[in-house]
């Protein structure tokens, strides 16, 4: 049976034209730091990125900040919690893999959509099982769910080849799920050899 220890979270490194969604990022932050979950995001002080991290570190969580050189003053890299420079996108994208046991998608913009997707190509290949889930707060992820569905009807996403994800609209609700999820993983099943992801 897998567990959870640290969750990667896809965010936006804006804050959105709606509150909720920096309500969500620090409830979801509040809830991993009580529950000893380790953040790994990507490593920006600002946007929703900012939030969540903040809020894992004032209760008492860890966070790991995982950022490409080009963007360290874009994106204003944290000073708190353990910040890792990587040499550019893949090389980021590889080590936030490789530090998480599931993934969050919460409100972003197109680098967060690209994040999230690329986690669902690499389970939907069975290339890992690790549990990801869209944090649909006040919908946000209502056009790509039902992308997908299209897609599916269509038969773009053939039989067998499902898309595998969870969706949960509160911030409360994330964990319980991608607990249940892991529960039903075993460790083997859950890991990509390092290997793999080179190839993807």
């Amino acid at each position: 049976m897998a567990t959870i220890k640290k969750i990667c979270v896809y965010c936006g490194s804006g804050p959105g034209s709606d509150p909720a969604f920096v309500v969500a990022a620090r409830a979801l932050g509040k809830i991993m730091g009580k529950n000893g979950i380790g953040l790994v995001f990507g490593g920006g002080a600002v946007g929703l990125m900012g939030e969540i991290a903040n809020s894992v570190l004032d209760h008492g969580g860890e966070a790991v900040g995982i950022i490409p050189r080009f963007l360290v003053n874009r994106e204003h890299a944290m000073r708190r919690g353990e910040v890792v420079v990587t040499h550019d996108m893949h090389e980021r994208k590889q080590l936030m893999f490789e530090h998480a046991d599931a993934f969050v998608a919460l409100p972003g913009g197109v680098g967060t959509l690209e994040e999230v997707v690329e986690q669902m190509t690499w389970a939907q290949l069975g290339r890992h099982k690790k549990p990801i889930l869209l944090a649909n707060i006040k919908g946000f992820w209502n056009p790509l769910c039902k992308l997908l569905d299209h897609m599916e009807t269509l038969q773009f996403i053939r039989p067998g080849l499902q898309v595998s994800y969870l969706v949960a609209d509160k911030a409360e609700d994330i964990l319980p799920k991608l607990q249940a999820a892991a529960a039903a993983t075993s460790e083997a099943e859950k890991e990509m050899k390092t290997a793999d992801v080179e190839q993807m």
